[in-house]
């Protein structure tokens, strides 16, 4: 039987076919935040992630690139490991799907399953997305594209094998309910009951026949075994789970995984189709399934066809490793979209890193030096003042704990930041520089000084699972070997007598905004501006009777709040004095709900209902908008529903 205190966690296994991006990297660096905290607590851990390398899209980018599928995943695969060790992922096993004892596992569960009957030959009609490795029905399809990614979809028409997904659905219905945590956040969990299981599941196509580059099904060699089939296996061949019940002793010691850590699109494949799979082979169900969200290039998706795709390491060539790992885990929310932009990383590192954790280790060394030689000794010189410092410090442990234990890191990192804002201000309370001007004074300067390299101490531990080079050189810069987190229960363990580093490196720098910008420039060059004078050229101009199709009234916000899946959206209810409208805006980061309601505002009427993120918006209102800044229109005291000419 497995032991509480092991711990199993994967990542999805990136597909395949081409480098990841910042948004595919951030799966990565909150898996590994979430292992190494587990390991600091003493835990005993197995964190797997890899590659997804067979398919039909793989197989059309591999001739494209004139080169065999084989070769193509190799590079892809090495690129991809290359990202994951640059974000100092401390994973224990990398599975590519190409490896000869996954593909033999997947032969031998497809054969299983279809021995059981739970696999039947068919005929595949309908709709399929190659992007995605998708089949749709038609009614599936949104406006006539995939539902998933939004791109084109082809007829498809060929003999195929399914898998019975029907035959588990209240099975699965039930487990659902019996195991209210096993999807998390529960947002993901009402969508998959809501779309997919009340509907009632369709069974699976799990083979095509239309393409080569996939593990074929050995007794019936004109099929290849589907994708997903494929790829969701790797997390128990990984372990050397064997469909005979030769399994290897890890498989016994770590399967059921105690958490799935996978992008919020494809929460259907793990949360349906996989525990489905388990079902049928009669093994365990994972604990949970955690569809994080995605990292946005500002307000859009990260996309080479925008233009807009940022890569890890030309990230961590701009501002180190940490300072980027830190970006990804404290400013993506636990269930909503994150964002980024260089201009963003920069603020966080200047404000963070450079004048909050930075600056307090160097003073606070410096100090050390300048008054004691670098010695650290506690004199023992009690006021009361220190009583909050040494609580904020006791109490941070179990708080970043308990909110890594739900994969909330921003809220674990702001628990770490509170404590070094307060040694901070613990600086500002105490005056080293004023008591070091009183020889009478100098013990409760040491004392002060003590418990000033203490609480770092206290942070740098911490800090371990988020900023693991960070912690290690502070660490060592205040040369310590106490450095256990579940050890962190007395304020007072660092070595009194210890003697700092007489050269303190600077963590973080403040980073100049224009300076960065040059080099983001030069990295992403923008377009020339002959390509913009034409691009204004082609506006359409309008004539004054397709401007007077444009209804604006005047209208008032009664009512205002965040919406519950974008940080960057506010839901409004509008009185445009005939009625009240609901109307989405992307404002909230120029204006609080608070003070948004009561405020006048010009109201498109006529404008065709739209949903963003979910949420309805039955009209827009007017801004005025330069690079830096947004104004919502005032139209004074004009009455609701007053007409805008």
């Amino acid at each position: 039987m497995k032991d509480p205190k092991d711990f199993y966690l994967t990542t999805a296994i990136t597909y395949a076919s081409g480098k990841p991006h910042i948004g595919n990297t951030y799966e990565i660096v909150l898996s590994d935040a979430i292992v190494r905290n587990k390991r600091q607590q003493g835990y005993n851990v197995r964190f797997q992630t890899g590659t997804d390398e067979h398919g039909q899209k793989i197989e059309n980018k591999a001739k494209e690139a004139g080169v065999e599928p084989k070769a193509y995943v190799d590079k892809v695969a090495g690129e991809v490991k290359r990202i994951w060790d640059l974000m100092d992922a401390s994973y224990d096993k990398f599975i590519r799907t190409t490896e000869p004892y996954h593909e033999k596992q997947v032969q031998k569960a497809f054969k299983k399953l279809y021995d059981k009957g739970d696999i039947y030959l068919g005929k595949y009609e309908g709709k399929y997305c190659t992007a995605c490795e998708s089949f749709w029905t038609e009614s599936q399809l949104v406006d006539g594209m995939c539902p998933d990614c939004g791109g084109p979809v082809v007829d498809a028409s060929e003999p195929a094998y399914f898998f019975k997904l029907s035959k588990y659905q209240d099975r699965l219905m039930k487990y659902y309910n019996d195991h209210p945590d096993f999807i998390e956040p529960e947002s993901r969990k009402n969508e998959m009951v809501n779309n997919f299981l009340k509907p009632g599941l369709q069974d699976l196509c799990v083979s095509r026949t239309s393409f080569k580059w996939s593990i074929p099904v050995d007794f019936d060699q004109k099929h290849v075994v589907y994708v997903w089939i494929d790829a969701l296996l790797n997390y128990i061949t990984g372990l050397g789970y064997d469909v005979d019940g030769n399994n290897d002793e890890l498989f016994e010691k770590f399967w059921p995984a105690d958490v799935h850590i996978i992008g919020k699109d494809i929460v259907r494949f793990h949360t349906i189709y996989w525990p489905i799979i388990l079902m049928a082979l009669d093994l365990p169900l994972p604990k949970q399934v955690f569809g994080h969200p995605w990292l946005l290039m500002g307000d859009s998706k990260m996309s080479k066809h925008l233009g807009n795709v940022i890569y890890a390491d030309d990230l961590v060539d701009m501002f180190g490793v940490d300072a980027v790992r830190y970006y990804l885990l404290h400013e993506i929310p636990y269930d909503n979209d994150g964002s980024i932009t260089w201009d963003l990383v920069v603020e966080r590192i200047n404000s963070d890193l450079a004048n909050i954790l930075g600056n307090l280790v160097n003073r606070t060394i410096a100090m050390s030096n300048q008054y004691f030689g670098g010695v650290v000794a506690d004199k023992d010189v009690y006021e009361p003042v220190d009583d909050e410092l040494k609580q904020i410090a006791l109490a941070m442990p179990g708080k970043v704990n308990a909110y890594m234990d739900e994969f909330k890191t921003a809220k674990a990192l702001d628990e770490i930041f509170v404590l070094l804002r307060r040694t901070n201000k613990y600086i500002d309370d105490t005056t080293p520089w004023l008591l070091a001007k009183d020889e009478s004074k100098k013990d409760r300067l040491a004392t002060v000084l003590y418990n000033l390299i203490e609480a770092i101490r206290f942070a740098a531990i911490a800090l371990e699972a988020f900023m693991p080079s960070t912690s290690k050189k502070i660490l060592d810069m205040i040369n310590t070997d106490e450095r256990d987190l579940m050890q962190l229960d007395h304020f007072g363990a660092y070595h009194s007598g210890n003697k700092v580093t007489d050269h303190p490196e600077v963590l973080f720098a403040r980073l100049k905004p224009a300076e960065v910008a040059k080099k983001v420039e030069a990295l992403m060059p923008k377009k020339p501006k002959k390509e913009e004078k034409k691009k204004a050229a082609e506006v359409e101009e309008i004539t004054i009777d397709d401007f007077a199709k444009v209804e604006l009234v005047v209208g008032e916000v009664v009512a205002c709040e965040k919406h519950p899946k974008a940080d960057r959206l506010l839901v409004e209810q509008i009185d445009i004095g005939d009625e009240k409208r609901q109307i989405v805006s992307g404002i909230a980061q120029y204006y609080t709900p608070e003070e948004m309601i009561g405020k006048k505002v010009v109201v498109v009427k006529n404008l065709k209902p739209a949903k963003l993120r979910g949420v309805e918006s039955q009209g827009m209102i007017l801004c005025s908008t330069t690079k830096k800044d947004l104004k919502v229109i005032d139209p004074g005291d004009l009455p609701n529903g007053s007409q805008v000419r």
